[in-house]
């Protein structure tokens, strides 16, 4: 049985599976059926090496964001490689341009969030982030943004009330 994973909540049945064929599951059951040797699981189309080495050099020469291939990138590659890795071709060499796109969007991500808080700034656009990226430097950015209402609030002159 070859499986085909996407990452949609699924309600309902699964199935006919019929031996040699390609089908589309979630994920949790193409994970559950590969290791109980039920089937070979195919990987997504993005997580080839020429489209990672792609997605990693256009990662490089932006300054902003590019979009990826998929929201959960970084997760499904992690989960595919530790459990399924005998079925995806150049499974190392993926690993590593994954690690390489995703430590250069964290350090886009940093400096964004320096220049962000140096130049004070109100509000951010965050697009072409996947959930994983923003929650990288999710408490960096209130304990800051907090840091700079106290000190905001406490410059402001007190209002005194004239009665």
């Amino acid at each position: 049985m070859v499986l085909r994973c996407f990452v949609h909540i699924y309600q309902g049945d699964l199935g006919p599976f019929n031996p040699g064929l390609p089908v589309e599951v979630p994920v949790w059951l193409a994970l559950n059926l590969k290791q109980r040797h039920k089937c070979r699981i195919v990987p997504p189309e993005w997580m080839e090496t020429n489209k990672l080495e792609e997605i990693r050099e256009q990662e490089r020469k932006l300054d902003t964001f590019t979009p990826i291939p998929s929201p959960y990138y970084m997760e499904l590659t992690k989960l595919l490689l530790n459990h399924a890795a005998d079925n995806i071709p150049k499974a190392d060499e993926i690993r590593t341009l994954v690690k390489d796109i995703w430590d250069t969007r964290v350090a886009k991500l940093r400096l964004s969030a320096d220049s962000f808080i140096s130049q004070q700034e109100a509000h951010a656009q965050l697009d072409n982030l996947t959930l994983m990226e923003i929650n990288t430097t999710r408490s960096f950015l209130l304990d800051s943004l907090n840091y700079m209402y106290k000190l905001r609030s406490n410059m402001q002159p007190s209002r005194t009330k004239d009665y």
